[in-house]
């Protein structure tokens, strides 16, 4: 039985009707949707809607359909239900019999997709957070087992200055850690209950909307009726925060990319996450890292489709909601994967040491410490940074490394150089100056690493 059809003479047609149904992605919603059922039962007893037999029966109907769901093969494979909560119904007819009918007394499928919906985001931003913890996890592992490791930092992807590889890492679990105060933030406003707004008006039994709120761990209750059925901010929160996680996961997948090619050579990938070529036999090809870039894109798409569904919608509810589930359930699993992906990656990948140490070395990033260390010895930085730049221009011509270029040459350009350039010019040196808060300083770095291990734990 429909849990509509009572005004209606005919049959629907073949293609809307497989056009209306959202059984094929709504079913992954069964534990939500039972959930919250169990307490809507439980609060009709209480507001005397029901029997305290009824609600009994109810219970251990419900709990049955879970228990076939969870262990009957093929189960909801075989269903052709209109939506989960239409199944759930009729499945739970099917066991206790007319009983079932009155579980949907005071609530409306507009309140009931809201709740099921939160319950289900709200355990999977839990189960969200974990993998990002994990992958931050894995940044700090990488980070503490190559502590000593220099690589060139870039801007406009050309070498920039030194800094360490552990440094370069945080810098994605600093992301990271953002990533997961949005996913905590959108958590509070899913953690209210939409239970009891019924489908527009509220509802017309004594139903103790708080009661039900605690019984399943709601914060608070959705304040007003029109807005509980019709609010998908937290859908489109949620998939606009998984996008940015999506951000982060390609920028840093797009690094590894780079690094781990021949030209670089500062990575190399594991065999478990690349691929080969069909034709070249040479090829090692980084396609879980391509993915994770190209799979950001498809995040976007749902975030700019909900955008669109919402955007001109009138109170209350209308069926154009009923996009939101694909978009937020193939953004969940898209981001799951991608997380467990690059954490596979980050805790397989092997770093090349001397190689990143060589490219550091060299192409001039030490030329700011130059600059630096003249303007320490008084002269306007604006100046020393010009002045410098002429000493690079004139190394270039030399074709020797300003390491190379000898006091009398540095001295027809300023008489501040003294016999101590050479210190500044050191990797060493470099490093171990950037020493204010959040700089690449080995103790700096230790700090930030040693406060990033106690934020996880």
């Amino acid at each position: 039985m429909k849990l509509w059809g009572g005004r209606f003479k005919g049959e629907a047609d073949a293609a809307f009707a497989r056009f209306n149904s959202s059984f094929a992605f709504d079913r992954r919603l069964i534990h939500s949707d039972i959930e919250g059922s169990l307490a809507h039962a439980e609060a009709l007893a209480r507001a005397g809607a029901i029997s305290s037999e009824e609600a009994e029966q109810i219970a251990a109907g419900l709990k049955e359909v879970l228990r076939r769901a969870a262990e009957e093969e093929g189960y909801l494979d075989r269903q052709t239900a209109e939506d989960i909560h239409s199944f759930v119904e009729s499945e739970l007819v099917s066991i206790i019999g007319e009983a079932g009918y009155k579980l949907h007394t005071g609530r409306s499928r507009n309140d009931q997709v809201s709740t099921d919906t939160r319950i289900f985001l709200r355990a999977e931003i839990d189960r969200l957070d974990e993998l990002v913890i994990d992958l931050q996890r894995a940044l700090i592992e990488l980070a503490d087992a190559n502590s000593d490791s220099v690589i060139p930092g870039y801007t406009h992807l050309q070498r920039a200055q030194p800094v360490l590889l552990a440094h370069y890492l945080l810098a994605y679990f600093e992301m990271f850690k953002r990533d997961r105060e949005r996913l905590g933030e959108i958590r509070a406003r899913v953690n209210q209950l939409p239970l009891g707004a019924g489908a527009i008006a509220g509802t017309g039994f004594p139903i103790d909307r708080e009661w039900v709120a605690r019984r399943l761990g709601f914060a608070g209750v959705c304040r007003n009726s029109l807005d509980a059925v019709s609010d998908r901010d937290y859908v489109i929160e949620m998939i606009g925060a998984s996008a940015l996680v999506m951000v982060h996961l390609s920028r840093l997948a797009e690094d590894f990319i780079i690094y781990s090619t021949a030209e670089f050579g500062f990575l190399e990938l594991s065999d478990s996450v690349a691929t080969g070529s069909s034709l070249m036999p040479q090829k090692k090809n980084p396609d879980s890292l391509e993915l994770i870039r190209g799979k950001a894109g498809r995040v976007f798409g749902h975030h700019a489709g909900m955008l669109a569904v919402m955007k001109a919608l009138p109170l209350a509810y209308n069926k154009d909601m009923q996009e939101d589930k694909e978009a937020l359930f193939d953004t969940i699993e898209t981001l799951s994967d991608s997380l467990v992906v690059m954490a596979t990656v980050l805790r397989q990948v092997s770093v090349k040491g001397e190689r990143m140490r060589e490219a550091a070395s060299r192409g001039y990033l030490n030329a700011t410490d130059l600059a630096d260390y003249l303007a320490r010895r008084g002269m306007e930085f604006r100046r020393a940074h010009e002045l410098v730049g002429r000493v690079v221009s004139y190394s270039i011509d030399q074709g020797r490394p300003l390491e190379e270029i000898t006091l009398l040459e540095y001295q027809s350009f300023s008489p501040l150089f003294d016999d101590d350039l050479y210190n500044a010019l050191k990797l060493t040196h470099s490093l171990a100056s950037k020493s204010a808060v959040g700089g690449t300083a080995p103790e700096r770095v230790r700090e930030a690493l040693a406060r990033a291990k106690s934020e996880i734990e």
